[in-house]
């Protein structure tokens, strides 16, 4: 599974970091902070405060991930859906995101069979199959949000 939910900020912060082009020099300078003040800020060390959902969505669009969103969707229980661009949508991507909601799914379906292999699902292996699927199940309503958007009536026809 390439795209874990991750239980902490502090595991979300570092993910971004890993991700992030140019690594932690790269995130620092696109927030215009120094290293250090960047380390202190994005990891809470030394008393600092954490960086700002600003300042994170800011890394997160530069590096193309979603760990923030996820992190906080799965604290209330739910799944983070990122919503398609309009202008955007075609159906080619359309048929894009069809391929990745199935290789979720496989993710999902590996992910049993090989707890199975043992003839019983453990805790770690119980919370590895929830998270797969998670993510499999926001890909599908990202999916079906996109169909609906692609597809929907235009005003004055078959509204």
């Amino acid at each position: 599974m390439k795209s874990p939910v991750l239980k902490t900020r502090k595991e979300a912060m570092r993910e971004i970091i890993r991700r992030f082009p140019e690594g932690r020099e790269g995130a620092a300078a696109r927030l215009g902070m120094k290293l250090k003040k960047f380390d202190n800020h994005a990891y809470e060390n030394a008393g600092c405060s954490p960086l700002t959902d600003v300042q994170v969505y800011m890394l997160e669009q530069a590096s193309g991930t979603t760990h923030f969103p996820n992190y906080v969707a799965q604290m209330y229980g739910g799944l983070f859906v990122a919503v398609a661009d309009p202008e955007k949508l075609d159906n080619v991507e359309l048929y894009a995101r069809s391929v990745q909601v199935s290789a979720k799914r496989g993710c999902v379906d590996q992910a049993i069979a090989q707890a199975l292999e043992d003839g019983s699902i453990s805790m770690d292996e119980a919370e590895h199959i929830l998270a797969a699927h998670n993510l499999h199940m926001a890909a599908r309503h990202a999916e079906v949000l996109a169909a609906i958007d692609l597809y929907r009536a235009k005003p004055g026809k078959n509204q």
